[in-house]
């Protein structure tokens, strides 16, 4: 079949087909979220132009902002399927160096095409093209490799052949799911080849389930029945592996409480009797509470992110850790006990070898008794109050007006630990995207509409801060043209507040992060109107400056979005230094002349550096 690289990488893409959790056959590419310039408007966005009808090509405004929206959909997903990025070469392509980080600390397949210079070097420099005097073959995609799984530069057509089996192998493998970027010089994008018609054949990707052997099953089997206080640690791979009722099943058969990581959360319904809240920093006093008492962990799809483990404070010193995940690299970390394998496919083959072994009931009932302390404080914060309503009375309104259905977003600043803490999740499927792999300002508005993209059963609400709305807005816009609703709370508390919390915690004088505190040359700075700029890029907008303004308000947006099919902008006011606390450690660098730094010394001992293994 006589194709151009574009027409031929373009009629691969249309041929690949993802089984959902379900058993449902979906594409696994099911959007391309494309900027067009020299470096990919006449390859393949000729060759996207021809195949519009199998392959929806969607517009974005800044190219950070639509390979974010690729992150949200694969997320929203369940990593089932695979948003695509495409851009010009140069200051394009740099600028979706950011969302590779994203989809790589965060385990997420994402598809980037970038444009790239001539092969042929004739028009060299070509427009955009950044010289390296010493290396010719050096261009700014070579950005990308520090942040991506599988990375090639596609300099001959036929080159596709071999690569694009790997591309698809890194996409859905459970352990290698990442960013995979193919640099797309712009002549040979043109160039023709005569390919192979089985490269076409449409194939359907099951994603792997491996099993670990039996001597780890058994030494893990081992080390769980000595256990007098277990403790199951419940991560984003038990999401990806649909295995959150089996490890339901499992921790019921044998009285084990649970607890979930932020990529976790909502796997768990909030009553359950064994669900003693979120782990670490952003998670809850009750979990972190049980997690100090545990004599042993079973870690399950987490990667053990220093939020989680309260920079590794968070258990006790003598801890025994079983970790049970896809990847290997996750599986020894800190020593652990390593099951390598799918979670549910795991968790399955771990039941028969703990035969009837359960845990003491004294120790099983403490997971509903400190859950319920930690419950009657949140209600505390959740209560109203005069004045400028605080970040978890917002989550709170946005916790009861939404459906099992719906959808939650957040990533950067303050609201994660009142999202993770303090949400309550019926349970069933998972709901929530709380990027906090990277914690990416702006992915709160990008994310969110390719997430909308991937849940039109439910509607997709993202709560974010001024800071973030300022710092990447466009793809309100998108969204907006594009014709896909969701709900976007955003908070106004005048700067980076969570930041100048941790700077003035620490000790250090007030420096840069809320507007007060900021160089001007102004004696009244000027301040953001956010309801007119939303308004502006074709959102519905709503205003609240306290809490009972915020319940009417956010319930019109949810009307509006749906109605209208557009992003409807909820702008509040709320409190800056009002937080949830979860009494745990994060450990940042401290310097010694600040107050901060005696309870650096203090924390920095309880470090669990190795686990024990037996």
């Amino acid at each position: 079949m006589k194709l151009t690289t574009a027409q031929a990488l373009v009629a691969w893409l249309t041929a690949q087909r993802s089984a959902t959790l379900d058993g449902d056959e979906v594409p696994l590419f099911p959007a391309v979220f494309g900027i067009f310039g020299h470096g990919n408007v006449l390859g393949l966005g000729t060759a996207l132009a021809e195949r519009r009808d199998e392959l929806p090509v969607w517009r974005g405004h800044t190219e950070e902002g639509m390979a974010l929206a690729a992150v949200g959909l694969a997320k929203a997903t369940q990593r089932r399927q695979v948003g695509i990025a495409t851009s010009s070469i140069g200051p394009g392509a740099l600028n979706m160096v950011t969302a590779a980080g994203v989809a790589h600390a965060n385990r997420l397949p994402l598809l980037l095409l970038p444009g790239d210079t001539f092969v042929s070097r004739a028009p060299d420099p070509v427009l955009q093209q950044v010289e390296h005097f010493g290396d010719p073959t050096v261009t700014v995609n070579d950005a990308f490799r520090a942040v991506s799984r599988y990375f090639d530069r596609i300099t001959r057509p036929e080159q596709l052949i071999a690569t694009l089996p790997q591309v698809a192998r890194v996409l859905t493998d459970p352990a290698e799911a990442g960013p995979v970027v193919l640099a797309l010089p712009q002549d040979v994008q043109a160039e023709t080849y005569d390919f192979p018609d089985a490269l076409f054949e449409p194939v359907v990707h099951h994603v792997p389930r491996p099993r670990p052997d039996r001597r780890s099953l058994a030494a893990a089997a081992e080390v769980l029945r000595e256990a007098r206080r277990p403790l199951l640690v419940l991560g984003g791979g038990v999401r990806y592996s649909g295995a959150g009722e089996r490890a339901l099943e499992f921790a019921l058969r044998h009285g084990i409480p649970v607890t979930e990581t932020t990529a976790g959360r909502t796997l768990v319904p909030h009553d359950h009797t064994l669900y003693a809240g979120p782990l670490g920093v952003t998670g809850a006093a009750s979990a972190n509470t049980l997690a100090a008492a545990a004599d042993v962990v079973l870690a399950v799809g987490t990667r053990l992110q220093d939020f989680t483990t309260a920079s590794w404070t968070v258990f006790a010193p003598e801890v025994r850790m079983v970790h049970i995940n896809t990847a290997r690299f996750d599986a020894v970390k800190h020593g652990a006990l390593a099951l390598v394998g799918d979670a549910d496919a795991t968790l399955h083959d771990l039941g028969p070898e703990l035969r009837d072994w359960r845990v003491d009931s004294d120790w099983t009932a403490r997971a509903a008794q400190v859950r319920a302390e930690w419950d009657a404080h949140i209600d505390k914060l959740r209560a109203p109050a005069p004045g400028l309503p605080s970040y978890a009375q917002i989550v709170g309104v946005v916790n009861e007006l939404s459906g099992s259905s719906d959808y939650v977003m957040t990533a950067s600043g303050g609201l994660p630990g009142e999202l993770v803490g303090g949400w309550r999740a019926a349970g069933g499927q998972p709901t929530m995207d709380v990027e906090y792999g990277f914690s990416c300002m702006g992915y709160e508005l990008a994310g969110a509409w390719g997430a909308a993209m991937a849940h039109p059963e439910g509607l997709v609400t993202t709560l974010l801060g001024d800071g973030s709305y300022l710092m990447l807005n466009s793809e309100l816009f998108s969204a907006a043209f594009a014709g896909h609703p969701l709900v976007a709370v955003v908070c106004d508390n005048d700067g980076y507040a969570v930041i100048a919390r941790l700077q003035e915690g620490q000790g250090a004088q007030p420096f840069n992060n809320f507007y007060a505190d900021c160089r001007t040359n102004h004696a009244e700075p000027p301040r953001v109107d956010f309801a007119a700029h939303a308004r502006a890029l074709g959102c519905s907008v709503f205003t609240a400056s306290e809490l009972g303004e915020f319940g009417d308000a956010y319930a019109r947006a949810r009307t509006a979005a749906t109605v209208e099919h557009r992003p409807a902008v909820v702008v509040v006011r709320t409190r800056p230094s009002a937080w949830t606390e979860a009494g745990a450690w994060w450990e940042v660098g401290v310097p010694q002349y600040l107050s901060g730094r005696a309870e650096y010394d203090r924390s920095k001992p309880g470090q669990v550096r190795y686990t024990h293994r037996s």
